[in-house]
């Protein structure tokens, strides 16, 4: 007999038709007229036009059943009106700590072709950080800790003390968790690189081993639904 337990039994579907409405904190999701709510019981209300279609559009989808898992950009609002809202704080913290840890900080020692395009593809991403926060990074080879320049640390601190919104802080917080690297957060926030390709360059070394070894069936679906998790982050940052 397995051990692994049951999934939830899924609620069923109850509304017949999801529109907006304009609010004077944002616009709100409706279902049948009435305002969604969070897991809180807070108002699902979205700060843009374009993300509360998003949200719209995850709940027009469902069929018979409402599936969380294929709303993630429902989840993450959620968790930023719930969690993030009344204390930015914490995640505000936690994106800081990144700074030390950055994937983009942390270099293959071989073969020579996989170091070359971690360069070729990262360096430009931490040359426009440093320009931006007007630090500079320490990059190392294999596993063993870089530690990153205080000021460093420090600049970065200041340049997420800018981010007073919540919804952009927690989709930050969101791409940065995902990808392992602050710095390719802030080039998405920024504009300076799109979803797919933000999350292409956080799977170098993954694809690489793909390249030499084949693709894991379960492994590629893990990353696709991460990617729409991504994907719900940049729309929030008002990327795609």
């Amino acid at each position: 007999m397995s051990n692994v337990p049951a999934r939830p039994e899924l609620p069923k579907r109850f509304y017949a038709s999801v529109d907006i409405a304009d609010e004077p904190n944002g616009f709100a999701v409706r279902l049948d007229g009435r305002p969604v709510r969070t897991p809180a019981r807070s108002p699902l209300t979205l700060p843009t036009r374009l993300s509360a279609e998003g949200v719209a559009d995850e709940w027009r989808s469902q069929r018979d059943v409402i599936d969380p898992a294929t709303m993630p950009l429902t989840r993450l609002s959620n968790t930023i009106i719930d969690g993030i809202t009344p204390n930015p704080e914490p995640i505000r913290q936690d994106l800081a700590r990144y700074a030390e840890t950055d994937l983009l900080a942390y270099r293959a020692d071989g073969p020579d072709r996989l170091v070359q395009r971690q360069a070729e593809r990262w360096d430009p991403v931490v040359r426009w950080v440093e320009e931006e926060i007007a630090a500079l990074f320490a990059v190392g080879q294999g596993v063993i800790y870089v530690a990153q320049p205080a000021e460093t640390v420090a600049a970065l601190r200041v340049r997420l003390e800018r981010e007073t919104d919540p919804f952009r802080l927690g989709a930050l917080h969101q791409a940065t968790t995902l990808t392992g690297s602050l710095m390719l957060a802030l080039a998405l926030a920024a504009g300076r690189l799109d979803a797919a390709t933000a999350w292409s360059l956080a799977h170098i070394d993954e694809d690489w081993n793909i390249e030499q070894w084949g693709e894991d069936e379960e492994a590629n679906a893990r990353r696709t639904a991460r990617f729409a998790d991504m994907r719900a982050a940049a729309l929030l940052l008002g990327r795609n």
